[in-house]
């Protein structure tokens, strides 16, 4: 059993460091915080398959503490986000016109 849990943390580790790779090559923000979670879901999960193989209890320590610094860390870069938001860009909707407020329509929509 020791030995599946060991391949099967080998393999969630190399699903890591392919995740590492995307958080340096990302192309944008989003794919660089969704490789970050990458990193923290996959390390919890290598940490606790690996300490199940060999017995180390200090490892579901550790996979805990980093299951709240890859939480906090999410956090952390959304609000970095939020900061970074230009002020003309606020309260712009996705097509990049103000959006508009109480249901107003536009002139002439017929409604």
């Amino acid at each position: 059993m020791s030995g599946f849990l060991l391949v099967a943390g080998i393999v969630i580790l190399v699903t890591v460091l392919l995740g590492l790779v995307r958080i340096l090559r990302g192309p944008g923000d989003a794919e660089r915080l969704m490789a970050a979670q990458l990193l923290g879901t996959g390390g919890v999960a290598a940490l606790l398959l690996l300490g199940s193989a060999t017995d180390l209890t200090a490892a579901t320590d550790l996979a805990l503490v980093l299951a709240l610094l890859a939480a906090f860390g999410a956090v952390a870069f959304v609000a970095g986000l939020g900061m970074a938001v230009p002020a003309h860009r606020v309260g712009q909707g996705a097509s990049g016109r103000a959006s508009r407020a109480h249901g107003d329509s536009p002139a002439g929509a017929g409604g």
